[in-house]
């Protein structure tokens, strides 16, 4: 099992973590003062106008989830318009609660939000910032920051299909689109394709009613099985330990372990950043497939099968590739 504290690439939080992270603020923040904003990073504030102190002071009047991102609205300024914070973790970042006046200036620290009942610190557990705030004035506003996907817990089949097979991706990339499907990234992707036992790379254009019918089943019951899972382990307290690598998890970041379902050798495909794990038994009919940069460098001795692999194995023709 791969430690989720050095993986914090393929680490998004997406939809079940983002939306117990607004459950857990809701008695903390909503209908509360914002009394000040310890920006300690600047490369974390994305915009200049409204300036970030015209958020202090303001009540917090709503909370709501876009995308992969968490939208804070303030009451309206004197112009009559909502402010509204949107915090997006993107890779690394994280949100921690702590007793009102906490210090933290670490560099991992960007901005910490005073309350009267506590901080909110935005932190972010890499080098490279990614991380960014937004504070925007109005829904219209607001708005630009939606990618506009589906969202899918909810979505009827007829809409989910027609998302789906709006253009022709691979599986994989379609339920990942933001401009396509709402909140869904690299590990609820593995989780959903592996409960619909449909292969990563098969073409959302060829998919028959059947499979769609599979998909938008698999793809609700995932998500919501994972938020009421992510809830019940919080609990009243705070998600401290946000990660896209759970142990209960079917294929998602555990390559070469056994599939629940077979017990066949979970794979992989890496690909820069991002990584699909997949059984090959259940999901691609004991196919291997082949990551681009591998293939090329072995080519012929790539095993395509399984069957293939455990042979190679045995005759200690080393590891599977990937």
């Amino acid at each position: 099992m791969q430690d989720p504290d050095l993986c914090h690439a393929d680490a998004v939080p997406e939809l079940p973590d983002i939306t117990v992270y607004l459950d857990c603020l809701e008695p903390r923040i909503l209908g509360r003062p914002l009394e000040r904003i310890r920006l300690q990073s600047v490369s974390l504030l994305r915009t200049v106008e409204p300036a970030l102190a015209e958020a202090e002071g303001r009540v917090v009047r709503s909370l709501r989830r876009i995308g992969k991102r968490i939208a804070i609205g303030l009451q309206d300024d004197v112009e009559g318009e909502e402010l509204f914070l949107v915090l997006h973790l993107m890779i690394a970042g994280r949100l921690r609660w702590r007793p009102p006046g906490t210090r933290d200036r670490s560099k991992r620290c960007h901005a910490i939000f005073d309350f009267p009942d506590g901080c909110l610190l935005f932190t972010e557990a890499s080098s490279k910032k990614r991380a960014m705030l937004h504070l925007l004035r109005g829904e219209a506003a607001l708005s630009e920051h939606d990618p506009g996907g589906l969202e899918p817990l909810g979505s009827s089949l007829e809409a989910f299909a027609e998302a789906l097979t709006r253009e022709n991706h691979t599986l994989k990339r379609a339920l990942t689109d933001p401009h396509l499907l709402s909140g869904i990234g690299n590990a609820y992707s593995d989780e959903i394709l592996h409960r619909a036992e449909m292969s990563p790379v098969k073409l959302t254009q060829r998919l028959d009613h059947a499979e769609l019918q599979r998909l938008h089943d698999a793809t609700q019951t995932v998500l919501e099985e994972w938020t009421t899972r992510l809830r019940a382990a919080v609990g009243d307290g705070f998600p401290d330990k946000v990660t896209a690598f759970h142990p209960e998890m079917a294929v998602h970041g555990r390559f070469r372990e056994p599939c629940p379902r077979c017990g066949s050798p979970v794979q992989r495909i890496v690909r820069q950043e991002h990584e699909t794990n997949y059984c090959p038994t259940c999901q691609t009919g004991g196919k291997l497939l082949a990551d681009r940069a591998l293939s090329r460098l072995l080519k012929k001795d790539w095993p395509r099968t399984l069957e293939e692999l455990e042979l190679r194995k045995a005759r200690g023709g080393g590891d599977a590739p990937g």
